[in-house]
């Protein structure tokens, strides 16, 4: 089990996050979930981290103050506050400028987690890929190190052939299929030169004209560059995973989808547990949650491989339900990021506690419940019957 425990860091005041094979993180805005994120891929990749910013040929000169401001962004360097600032990694305490000068083990120089951003569509610029340099200093490096991958992804792996979806030998043949139903309604995605440079273009099913970024749809612009990171993590080969990635963060993995979609996401994330990747999720979306708390209940329940599949509507076949089988055997963990700066484990996700946080499901579910009671009030009010809340005729 891996343990983060964060106090006095920017808006986090307190958290100690135990993560599961999916940990879910969730609340307003500007409540931490990114800053703590930024962190935990910061712990466990120090070491190509620095390596990377290295080879771009950026010295931070060994001040700390410096190294916040290019690793989590320009002006975050004052959400360290010094000896207030306390954290501790399996229980562990860590001093951030030890950590970042500590002599690395072979196993420390590898990459092992994945980010994909919340401004992951910054990855494009027109279509056209971005690599690191073509950044501010100042630009989070998280931000800066996707689009890298994403660069390098187009112009290596995919150098040969121009089509990027639908694509034979990337994910499975039915989840192909609803990215096409549910995102890209019959386009393909492909790659084209336009004034000598390679770009990424829709192409139409009944032309041969190519559809530039700006003219896809704002649910297109955000879900490309996710699934060029699936694509990172879901290789073309028989191995399950790239090699040396262990874990995955995915922040708002629903911007810009429509809830059909958002659930094929969801299961792109199943996959991702199904093959091995811990997962981390921050997230905006009741969608996730319900999701989420769906997979509690069955696993409890003895929920069974068919009605894993039948949450998404897909019908279950042989290949995959192994991957129900996997997927009801996960650890699910969920956490939420209060205004106050105090972080909740809401993992049991009760409708019915007594805790707020937790039957709100940390902010997400409360409108709906809200809405509910009040028009319950109204038609009952209306009929003349029982006001279902204080009992009396109206």
């Amino acid at each position: 089990m891996t343990t983060l425990s964060v106090e006095n860091l920017g808006p986090v005041k307190s958290a100690k996050v135990e993560f599961g094979d999916l940990t879910v993180l969730v609340g307003p805005q500007a409540t931490g979930k990114s800053v703590f994120l930024q962190l935990f891929k910061l712990l466990i990749d120090v070491g190509p981290i620095r390596a990377e910013l290295r080879r771009f040929n950026i010295d931070w000169g060994g001040s700390l103050e410096n190294f916040m401001d290019l690793y989590f962004g320009e002006g975050m360097s004052g959400i360290f506050e010094g000896a207030r600032t306390a954290i501790a990694y399996d229980a562990s305490a860590i001093r951030l400028e030890e950590w970042l000068g500590k002599r690395l083990r072979a196993d420390e120089k590898k990459e092992r987690l994945f980010f994909i951003p919340a401004q992951r569509v910054l990855s494009l610029r027109e279509g056209a890929t971005r690599p690191f340099t073509d950044y501010r200093s100042g630009d989070p490096f998280v931000v800066r190190e996707f689009s890298e991958k994403l660069h390098y992804l187009v112009q290596s792996e995919f150098a040969q052939s121009p089509i990027l979806f639908p694509k034979r030998n990337r994910l499975k043949d039915q989840f192909r299929r609803l990215l096409d139903a549910n995102i890209f309604g019959g386009f393909g995605l492909r790659t084209d030169t336009a004034r000598f440079q390679k770009r990424l273009v829709l192409s139409s099913p009944t032309s041969n004209k190519a559809l530039p970024y700006l003219v896809w749809s704002a649910g297109q612009r955000e879900f490309v560059p996710l699934l060029m990171g699936l694509y990172w993590l879901i290789p073309p080969a028989r191995v399950p995973r790239r090699a040396g990635l262990e874990w995955v963060v995915i922040e708002e993995p629903e911007m810009g989808l429509h809830p059909k979609a958002i659930s094929v996401v969801m299961l792109l994330v199943l996959e991702l547990l199904h093959r091995g990747y811990r997962v981390c999720l921050s997230t905006h979306s009741p969608h996730v949650l319900d999701v989420v708390w769906a997979l509690q209940v069955m696993k409890g329940q003895g929920g069974s491989d068919k009605e894993v599949f039948d949450l998404f509507s897909v019908k279950a076949t042989p290949p995959t339900r192994k991957l129900a089988t996997d997927v009801l055997a996960k650890r699910y963990a969920v956490y939420y990021f209060q205004r106050d700066g105090k972080v909740a484990d809401i993992s049991q996700l009760d409708p019915g506690s007594e805790r707020a946080a937790e039957a709100g499901w940390g902010g997400l579910s409360e409108f709906s419940g809200n809405v509910g009671d009040i028009v319950a009030r109204v038609v009952a009010r209306a009929s003349g019957r029982t006001d279902p809340h204080d009992g009396t005729r109206r």
